[in-house]
């Protein structure tokens, strides 16, 4: 069992700051020191940290890593690599491959295709679908994050639409739900009326205008009403408005809530102003909406209406992102730059450093009940990141590591650099060079 030390490193872990230490005992942290630190000369292995921030790895509730079925874009290997090089050690996959993680069968493949081939710690969402209860039953809770509905259309073709499969799945499961949340009547609706004004050749101003406020709204608050009537714990995925937020609680803490929310780094960090610069290359499902938006997002966080900060990571070749926005791909590639994308946030104001932290890491681990991760504690898994606050790089070609070989932020230099990652105590990801050898572990949950 190998035994490393951090030493010198400014933690950032459960609402504080401070200098310390870390012993890293196999898998597992051993001492966490304020202060004092413990001699380099009793451990295997020492890192002097000086000037370095010690944080917990992100915990990912919200990705598509393409596998099975679409390769071609990305798959577990490829995407967990990013993934640890931007400081995320844990993710969870969602059902929309090809085919699709609906069945117990292809639950397992999975689970055993991460175990093979993924660099960070993995699980993976069961899919809701119109006629899968059977399945549903079936599913051992401790080893999925939850179950994943599609209520509008999205890739992958899973909308559940049918209210009698809706109320089932709500009033007999206890498994968290988790739902891509927009009203599939309201969004052809729009469709039919600007493409009856203006043509097919929509560009990708139209797309926050078809996959409007109303379409988002009209769903979330029908999840909410029966999520409440039956009793079951909903989690909306990538809120993408003010108006969603007022049919959520931030004076509960997270443990009394049933109703839960996700934000994704692109609705804090963009708005509709930038469809003019950044075309499709924005284009997500929901649509970024306003600057007001945006910032009612950004202040959601702060108050804790909004729980967690994921990514919705979903890579599309270049040449799938082109054409109308009734056309071009839905998604984008955000695992390798979201932790820098939000401590950049924090850095001109917008949350405080130990905020990012906070809903990047202690509460998906709380959120979803994991198993000893999410936190800097004494028994806990040893999924680490040391992040240079003062080292400046720019997105380029040269440095992103998603298959598609895109990222939204290219061109962008961020202040802070991924230094190392630990995933379960062994080192990923150090300056820049990806271990090959490191194999994350299925995550267990608690539920």
């Amino acid at each position: 069992m190998k035994n490393v030390l951090i030493y010198n490193a400014r933690i950032i872990n459960e609402g504080r700051s401070y200098l310390g230490s870390v012993r890293i005992a196999g898998d597992k942290i051993a001492t966490v020191l304020e202060g004092n630190t413990l001699s380099p000369g009793e451990v295997d292995e020492a890192i002097d940290a000086q000037g370095k921030w010690l944080i917990p790895g992100a915990i990912d509730d919200q990705v598509h890593f393409r596998e099975p079925g679409l390769t071609h874009k990305g798959d577990i290997g490829s995407e967990s690599r990013a993934a640890v090089a931007g400081g995320i050690t844990t993710f969870m996959d969602m059902p929309n491959t090809r085919p699709q993680t609906t069945t117990l069968e292809q639950l397992e493949w999975k689970l055993q295709r991460g175990a093979e081939t993924s660099a960070a710690n993995y699980s993976f969402f069961f899919g809701g679908t119109n006629d899968n209860m059977d399945e549903i039953r079936r599913i051992d809770c401790c080893r999925v994050p939850g179950l994943k509905l599609f209520l509008g259309s999205s890739t992958g073709n899973m909308l559940v639409d049918k209210k009698e499969s809706l109320e089932r799945i709500f009033g007999e499961t206890d498994m968290l739900i988790a739902v891509h949340a927009e009203k599939e009547e309201v969004i052809r609706r729009n469709i039919e009326y600007y493409t009856g004004l203006y043509g097919t050749d929509l560009d990708i101003h139209f797309h926050p205008l078809i996959r409007s406020e109303e379409a988002c709204y009209a769903s979330s608050s029908e999840a909410v009403e029966m999520a409440t009537r039956l009793g079951a714990h909903l989690h909306i995925l990538h809120l993408s408005t003010a108006k969603e937020l007022t049919l959520l609680d931030g004076q509960k803490p997270l443990s009394d809530k049933k109703i839960t929310a996700e934000v994704c780094v692109h609705y804090l960090w963009f708005s509709d102003e930038e469809y003019a610069t950044m075309s499709n290359r924005i284009k997500w499902n929901p649509a970024i909406k306003t600057a007001a938006d945006r910032e009612a997002l950004r202040q959601a966080i702060n108050n804790n209406v909004v729980d967690i900060v994921a990514t919705d990571h979903a890579p599309h070749l270049p040449g799938e992102k082109v054409g109308s926005c009734l056309k071009a791909a839905s998604g984008g590639p955000l695992v390798q730059h979201c932790l820098p994308a939000m401590l950049e946030l924090a850095r001109k104001g917008v949350f405080t450093y130990e905020k990012v932290v906070e809903k990047m890491a202690h509460m998906p681990a709380d959120l979803f009940h994991i198993d000893r991760r999410g936190y800097i504690r004494p028994g806990y898994y040893a999924d680490l990141v040391l992040v240079d606050p003062d080292a400046p790089w720019t997105v380029s070609k040269d440095n992103i590591l998603y298959r598609c070989g895109w990222s939204p932020f290219e061109g962008h230099t961020f202040p802070h650099r991924v230094w190392k990652t630990f995933v379960n105590g062994q080192l990923v990801y150090d300056e820049g060079v990806i271990n090959p050898d490191v194999r994350g572990m299925e995550v267990a949950y608690n539920h």
